[in-house]
């Protein structure tokens, strides 16, 4: 790239992309009063430097200008609305890719773990295993087994997240080499502070097989746990849901990778976002119980609740990750009579509205067939999402800090109101 040189006032030359601001430049550029200049600062939409043997601070021109432009974008719109730039999902239609790379034919082809590790770095570590550290996975055990009995996977694994990152005093150095680290051995942690059900698989090998006693007493076969490892693959990532967009700006605070994975489970925990697989799960036990679909649907649209696992406000179609899902499923023959009921959902819910089954009804297939708890979808969600929160904090800790900072639009009394 050519650099091209201006001369200053001063009368010596300056490479435009050195060109730094004074506060009084800055200010007339964005046609404010220089203390404003400072509150974008302290917003983290602009960033100042010191040059040396000054007292005042100085300012980026190209950042500047940039804040302008987007000053005059929301003019036009009569709001704003938060972009994040990334290079992690891409969602198109009925497809979604990581690092451009269908991410379907990425879970059918490869295990979680060899897929987390793409998301993360853009390189395929073919038979790559997490291992958790036996000092963070007894102090996330000894937190979570203290929990009251009624306690919910999110509760679980929020816990052991923060008692792993007690047990790590390394965990505020957030270079790169050390967060990819946290991420290989956080995920299995989380998963072995899990109460077991059923028979424990042996601890180095793939994480479904690890997970799997962990959500049902059923013995699993190789079929079963191809169809889990799909399905933890296929939820790693989803571009900017909620809890992935707490994580970000968790990160973007430098907060430490397992504080940021703390704030995305406690985005996960709302009942509009990790809760809607276990939703489905009880409707669908519902419609097996009942031998159709037809009163269970009725039920639903009568009192004006939405049917689980139906619609997705981003794919017009079907989830691409619920067909990659009902497929493998297919192989499975004790999900038949769960695959029948959701179709018969689905068939059943088209006469009143056209909706597609999402990921959502797919993973109740799974959960149903499997003998699986109805919060047995939110632990496979989260555990395969905190995959993708790495990722999202690992690309947040390469921007400015504290970008994220929307200004509020203050609706209240005008004032100054009187003292209470």
């Amino acid at each position: 790239m050519s650099t091209v040189s201006i001369v200053t006032d001063h009368g010596s030359e300056e490479r435009v992309e050195d060109r730094r601001l004074t506060t009084r430049e800055a200010a007339e550029r964005l046609g404010v009063k220089p203390e404003t200049v400072y509150a974008y600062v302290s917003r983290g939409q602009l960033s100042s430097r010191r040059g040396p043997g000054s007292r005042g601070s100085t300012f980026d021109a190209k950042e500047v200008d940039a804040l302008v432009r987007r000053g005059r974008r929301e003019s036009s719109t009569g709001g704003s609305e938060l972009s994040v730039r990334t290079r992690i999902t891409f969602i198109d239609k009925d497809h979604y890719y990581f690092r451009g790379v269908d991410a379907v034919e990425l879970a059918r082809t490869y295990s979680y773990e060899e897929v987390a590790e793409w998301l993360w770095t853009g390189v395929l570590r073919p038979g790559i295993r997490f291992t958790a550290p036996p000092e963070a996975a007894e102090a996330a055990r000894r937190a979570v087994d203290a929990l009251p009995p009624h306690s919910g996977p999110t509760d679980r694994l929020r816990v052991a997240a923060v008692a792993a990152s007690a047990a790590d005093p390394l965990r505020f150095d957030l270079s790169e080499r050390a967060v990819l680290a946290t991420a290989r051995t956080l995920i299995p942690t989380l998963v072995t502070a899990l109460p077991l059900l059923g028979t424990a698989h042996h601890g180095d090998g793939p994480l479904a097989a690890r997970i799997w006693p962990r959500l049902t007493v059923q013995p699993p076969d190789e079929t079963s746990l191809q169809v889990l490892d799909l399905a933890l693959a296929l939820l790693i990532d989803h571009d900017l849901a909620a809890s992935t967009l707490a994580v970000r700006v968790a990160a973007s605070a430098r907060a430490h990778p397992y504080a940021a994975v703390s704030a995305g489970f406690g985005v996960l925990e709302g009942p509009l976002h990790g809760a809607a697989s276990g939703l489905a799960h009880r409707m669908l036990a519902e419609v097996l119980q009942r031998g159709s679909a037809a009163p269970v649907v009725a039920d639903h649209l009568r009192t004006g609740r939405r049917v689980p696992g139906l619609g997705h406000r981003i794919y017009p179609g079907e989830d691409p990750r619920a067909q990659a899902l009902f497929a493998a499923l297919e192989e499975m023959e004790q999900a038949a009579p769960a695959l029948a009921a959701a179709r018969d959902v689905v068939a059943t819910t088209a006469r009143h509205t056209e909706l597609y089954a999402n990921v959502d009804l797919a993973l109740a297939v799974l959960t149903v067939s499997s003998g699986m708890p109805a919060e047995a979808g939110e632990t496979m969600f989260a555990v395969a999402r905190t995959a993708g929160w790495i990722a999202h904090t690992l690309e947040e800790y390469g921007e400015r800090p504290l970008r994220m900072r929307p200004s509020g639009q203050y609706t209240g009394p005008r004032p100054p109101q009187p003292l209470p």
